[in-house]
């Protein structure tokens, strides 16, 4: 597995959130800090081990990372629901 960056599109492969996808506001150690804009707003970002996400080749923007109304427009296609 490559370096997890900030504002890099993770699936969650474990726990109450499986198959949700989420964005990486922080890289620990050992870990990783995830946001959806709703669930887990940018306040409260979810602490997640790195071996329970999957990385996606998709990047955000400082723009789309920057309130919780943005990442959730930016993350809508990758859960089922885009409408194009």
């Amino acid at each position: 597995m490559t370096d997890l960056k900030k504002g890099q599109i993770v699936r969650s492969l474990a726990g109450r959130d499986q198959g949700s996808f989420l964005a990486v506001v922080e890289v620990k150690k050992e870990s990783v800090l995830l946001c959806d804009g709703k669930e887990r707003p940018l306040e409260r970002p979810k602490r997640k081990n790195k071996k329970h996400v999957q990385q996606t080749n998709a990047h955000l923007t400082l723009r789309e990372l920057s309130t919780n109304r943005a990442l959730r427009r930016a993350l809508r296609c990758y859960g089922g629901g885009c409408r194009l």
